[in-house]
């Protein structure tokens, strides 16, 4: 292999991920679902193509959890296809979800690119991203399914591109099982189209500097992020810590399910081991094993290289268990479709490693994606609709700052709220309130991010999902803070109905309301250690309530201001 200096590779690194930055600006302009072009639920990355493996060299800013399920996608459909049938204009598209690393409707398409020169195969573009509907048993999210034949048409790796040109079959197929078949074509050709993006700007790449120099290129710069890695493990203590906690239910029984997982830190590895973890679930609550994967190697790349580009390199010391057939490593023909376990997992994973390096580690966020949708036929149009919302959380307080208030949980960061004005048209829901919650943030020395209620009054008449997976228990906090208040959807508000829930799917009616309120992060530190002043700015700001501030904090906030004898006094008797 030809040698290669440190700004050639800099330069082709950074010209990667331009290119795959072009295709995300691509995707985003030609996008037919706002799920896709609002709220930013789509992963794009690039690959190298040496001696029969691939390895990740760039990527776009998307959803940590959809750019690692790439990695495992790509490699179990070149396993399946093989790389000696793939030709130049070639697209194919997956989303069997033991291999896709996700659920049915959260759809891959990748395509090779070849040299210009040799005609090697040397690269890969990939795109994921959720589309709307692909023939589940139920319109929307499924929340019951009990087998995977009922959560959507499959594609293994399928040419819906052969040699450049639409392969009609597929995409009829694609048609005809689509309850939303314009937006789904819409969508596969706004994928289409930011894949050809990237294959023209890695094939410019590869004119310009020749094959051998990209390959040196990108060996050095993988070989630079596994460096980067394991320097940051050596620096880090050592050591092996388990943690506990539960999944709400998995959409068939209203039992909780138990998780597990141990995190092992040496100089040369990171283990996260799910063995003790519940078997399979009966409902869609089970994890492939590529989107268990993708979980890890969030919380390992933001305790290791966080302010470092992605590549496969990073994750060369990370390793994964769990045991084949259990909730974290589906198998055929487990349901999948509700992938909320690895949100909370991957608060799990923190509170075992925090247990080792508590001084680096923040406290849980809300510890879930508070999401909901509604499914119907628009009073206006007459025509189905189903949209969906993420809704943001609180993040857990750190050794040395707050939460942050209202944001997307850290496993989908990038992720957008669906606009309110979205929702109000193109469904039929009318917000009537979104605020930040007063004293849902855990208290401490530093204190929780708050979570916001949004109430929401219906319009007409539609099927309403809730999809939430830690309503039943807190937020964990550290080194003595609060633990906050879970997060709840509360149904039916104002009738003999009301009640509150975690996941569902309702029938709602015009003057039907419903409340979301989600959970704020944990705390850190004892509460009666925090600077009195920001307590003071807490209750001005309505962040924490005068109260609150009182009983928990120690602080009596009088007129706007503190008294400082009777403060003294609180602090004094605790």
């Amino acid at each position: 292999m030809v040698s290669v200096d440190g700004v050639t590779a800099e330069i082709i690194r950074s010209n990667l991920v331009s290119a795959a930055e072009e295709m995300k600006r691509t995707l985003i302009r030609t996008a037919f679902n706002p799920v896709i072009y609002d709220v930013l639920d789509f992963g794009i990355s690039l690959y190298a193509y040496t001696d029969g493996s691939t390895n990740l060299i760039a990527e776009a800013t998307g959803i940590p959890y959809f750019i690692g399920a790439n990695d495992y996608a790509i490699e179990k459909a070149l396993e399946y296809v093989g790389a000696e049938n793939l030709e130049p204009g070639d697209i194919l598209i997956m989303n069997y979800p033991y291999w896709n690393a996700a659920h049915t409707a959260d759809v891959t398409l990748f395509a090779p690119i070849f040299d210009p020169k040799s005609n090697q195969l040397s690269a890969l573009s990939c795109i994921r991203a959720h589309w709307i509907d692909l023939g589940a048993k139920d319109p929307g999210y499924v929340l019951d399914s009990t087998d995977m034949h009922q959560e959507g048409i499959i594609f293994p790796g399928t040419k819906v591109f052969k040699r450049g040109e639409p392969n009609h079959d597929v995409l009829e197929i694609i048609r005809f099982n689509s309850r939303f078949p314009e937006i789904a074509l819409g969508d596969l050709n706004a994928q289409v189209a930011a894949i050809r993006v990237g294959e023209a700007r890695i094939r410019r790449i590869l004119e310009k500097y020749g094959l051998d120099v990209v390959k040196a290129a990108v060996e050095m710069v993988l070989d630079a992020g596994e460096r980067a890695s394991l320097k940051a493990l050596a620096e880090l203590p050592h050591g092996s810590w388990s943690a506990e906690d539960y999944l709400d239910d998995d959409g068939i029984t209203d039992e909780m399910i138990k998780m597990k997982a141990t995190v092992t830190i040496t100089d040369k590895k990171f283990i996260v081991d799910f063995t003790g973890s519940a078997g399979a679930a009966k409902g869609p609550v089970n994890m492939p094993f590529g989107a268990t994967k993708c979980m890890c190697r969030i919380v390992f790349k933001a305790l290791t290289t966080p302010h470092l580009p992605s590549n496969a390199g990073n994750y060369r010391p990370l390793e994964v268990i769990a045991p084949p057939g259990s909730l974290f490593h589906a198998v055929y023909p487990s349901p999948t479709y509700t992938l909320w376990t690895g949100i909370v997992a991957l608060e799990l994973i923190c509170k075992a490693a925090a247990k080792g390096l508590w001084d680096r580690m923040p406290a849980s966020s809300g510890g879930d994606i508070p999401g909901f949708m509604m499914v119907g036929i628009h009073p206006d149009t007459g025509r189905p609709y189903a949209l969906s919302n993420n809704e943001v959380i609180g993040w857990g307080a750190s050794p040395d700052h707050d939460g942050s208030n209202a944001l997307q949980h850290h496993s989908a960061p990038v992720v957008r709220n669906t606009p309110i004005e979205v929702l109000e048209i193109r469904t039929g829901m009318m917000i009537e309130r979104l605020e930040l919650i007063t004293d849902s943030g855990g208290a401490g020395k530093f204190r929780g991010g708050l979570g916001v209620r949004r109430d929401i009054v219906f319009t007409a008449e539609g099927d309403f999902l809730s999809v939430i997976k830690k309503s039943k228990t807190r937020p964990w906090s550290l080194a003595g803070g609060y633990e906050p208040e879970p997060t709840g959807m509360y149904i039916y508000v104002g009738t003999e109905k009301e009640k509150r829930v975690g996941t569902c799917r309702i029938k709602v009616k015009p003057g039907d309301r419903c409340i979301l309120k989600t959970a704020g992060g944990g705390g850190y530190g004892n509460p009666k250690d925090r600077d009195p002043y920001l307590v003071l700015e807490d209750v001005l700001e309505g962040y924490v309530s005068s109260k609150a501030a009182e009983e928990i904090y120690g602080v009596a906030i009088v007129d706007e201001k503190i008294d400082w004898e009777k403060t003294k006094k609180l602090r004094s008797s605790a």
